[in-house]
């Protein structure tokens, strides 16, 4: 039975979109601004577009784990983003919650085996 293409990619994107939260989140121990950071996240792997980068960077900055101002750079003004200490603190949390299911996950599929 063939893969179907429309529900992988569904369930491909469901995946990604909380997968992304937590590699913004890391990529944002170094302070950036959002040219830089999504160039960072697409050398990693992970392309976003603009359209769902901004106003990610936006939600996590209202939830209080991102904060930013902006500043000229280059004769340019661009607006800087990195982690407030809340956002250090939850991107630790997250990441353990991400390897205790990523190793729950290798348990479960290995069995199969």
């Amino acid at each position: 039975m063939a893969v179907d293409d429309d529900l992988f990619e569904k369930m491909r994107v469901e995946l990604r979109r909380g997968s992304l939260v937590l590699a913004v989140l890391g990529a944002l121990r170094e302070e950036r601004y959002g040219y830089t950071l999504r160039q960072s996240l697409e050398e990693a792997g992970l392309p976003i577009d603009e359209g769902a980068l901004y106003p990610l960077l936006r939600r996590l900055e209202a939830q209080g784990l991102l904060t930013s101002e902006w500043r000229e750079d280059a004769k340019r003004t661009k607006r800087f983003y990195r982690l407030s200490s809340v956002g250090v603190e939850t991107l630790a949390q997250l990441l353990g919650e991400w390897n205790a299911i990523s190793e729950s996950i290798l348990r479960l599929t290995e069995k199969d085996k």
